[in-house]
Parts: C-alpha cells; sequence; structure tokens
C-alpha cells in the first residue's frame, strides 16, 4: 500500500478498563472493514487510578469504596456484560480478587512497543484477557514476565527491568500529556495525532473515521491542517 493509504491509530487506554478492552475489539473490526487502509496501532497509556499502591488493593474493597454497595457493582457489571458478549469477550469480574495498579503493565507495552507493532498488540490483547478473563493481577511482576514472554518479548530482560526505574518517567509524561490534551477518559483514538474520537464507539463510526482521516492524507489536507 501507498504511504498516503496508511494512517496511524493512537489508543489511549488502560487495561483494567473494560471499556479499552471493548473498544480494542472494535478497532479491530473497525480495521477489517477498511482493507483498503494501511493501519497501525500504538497502545498508548493512562491510569484511572494512579493511587492504588504498586501492591494493588482488594478488588471487592475497592469497588465498594467507589460506588457504595455491591448492588450498584452487580448493576454497572450487568450493563457491561453482554456489550463484551457482543464483541466475543466473556468478562468473568467476580475472579478479580486484586485492584492493581498499571503503571509496570504500561512500561511493559512501552517496550514491547520498541519491540514491534505486533508484539506490542498482542501483549495488550493479553493483559486485557489475564485481567478481565482469567482474574490475573496484571501489577504482579511474575504476570507480566509471563505475559512478556507470550507475546514475543525477551522475558529475561523484562525481568530484569521491572524491579528498576526504567521508563517510569517516561510513562508518567505521557500520562500527563494526555491529561493536557484533554483526555479525561478513555479509551481515545487519536488518529494520525490530529482527530480524536472518544470512548468505545461501535465499529462502523471508528471505520468510518478512519476512512475519512486516510482520505484527507491521501489529499494533502492533513499537513495543510498542521
Amino acid at each position: 500500500m501507498s504511504e498516503l493509504n496508511a494512517i496511524t491509530v493512537d489508543v489511549v487506554s488502560d487495561v483494567v478498563c473494560p471499556w479499552c478492552f471493548i473498544g480494542q475489539k472494535r478497532l479491530d473490526r473497525a480495521i477489517a472493514a477498511v482493507s483498503d487502509v494501511d493501519v497501525h496501532v500504538r497502545w498508548r497509556p493512562f491510569q484511572l487510578d494512579p493511587t492504588i499502591p504498586p501492591e494493588g488493593k482488594d478488588r471487592r474493597e475497592y469497588m465498594l469504596a467507589k460506588f457504595g454497595s455491591d448492588e450498584r457493582i452487580r448493576e454497572i457489571h450487568a450493563r457491561i456484560e453482554p456489550l463484551g458478549e457482543v464483541e466475543g469477550i466473556s468478562f468473568a469480574f467476580d475472579a478479580i480478587k486484586v485492584a492493581p495498579n498499571t503503571l509496570d503493565a504500561h512500561r511493559l507495552i512501552r517496550w514491547a512497543g520498541a519491540a514491534g507493532e505486533a508484539i506490542q498488540n498482542r501483549l495488550v490483547r493479553r493483559l486485557f484477557q489475564l485481567n478481565f478473563g482469567e482474574g490475573a493481577n496484571i501489577g504482579d511482576h511474575a504476570v507480566l514476565v509471563e505475559a512478556a514472554r507470550e507475546a514475543g518479548m525477551d522475558a529475561s530482560v523484562v525481568a530484569t527491568l521491572l524491579p528498576t526505574e526504567a521508563d517510569v518517567e517516561a510513562v508518567r509524561t505521557e500520562i500527563a500529556t494526555a491529561s493536557r490534551m484533554g483526555i479525561s477518559g478513555v479509551p481515545c483514538f487519536l488518529l494520525e495525532e490530529k482527530y480524536a474520537v472518544m470512548g468505545a464507539q461501535d465499529a462502523d463510526t471508528l471505520a468510518d473515521a478512519i476512512r475519512q482521516v486516510a482520505a484527507a492524507k491521501a489529499r494533502g489536507e492533513l499537513e495543510k491542517a498542521g
């Protein structure tokens, strides 16, 4: 494909956000629907709650403090679960025992991006599945190292880097940049770093946005706008 038929989509997300998991599935379908556009996906960090300690919190207690009652939590889950089923997601909310701090997961996603787009995409999908499908603690370094291995990364390098401060500030800076851009909720899809699609929009909406931006880029209009 020519360069003019290629666009980049930066997905600002958090791997403990169920809407981001749904958004990932919908983006996959959107990309499949625009086979004439070469879409490159990059995953960017966001933390729904950076105040969670590194060791995480008991998820039930955390959710109760946030939403007030088991009934309210069940209502929230009941609204999300059928939307997930449509996208092939089996949310196992009751299996999640720890509400993790996702900073280390985002560091790992950053390193995966340096290893290649395909590896980063595999890793993000695995982290979503680990958290929401298997109830794994994705703040745990052993879980992250294994996820890295499964995605095709060098697990020994990851195991060496995670206990250090490597890229901690870089990830925090990216999160702060997203906040300054006005991103207060996720997922957010940034097309060619110029156009934002907020929220877990349906696949048709995402596909239409991709087509429009690709066409504008082909006409040279994005450079003019910049």
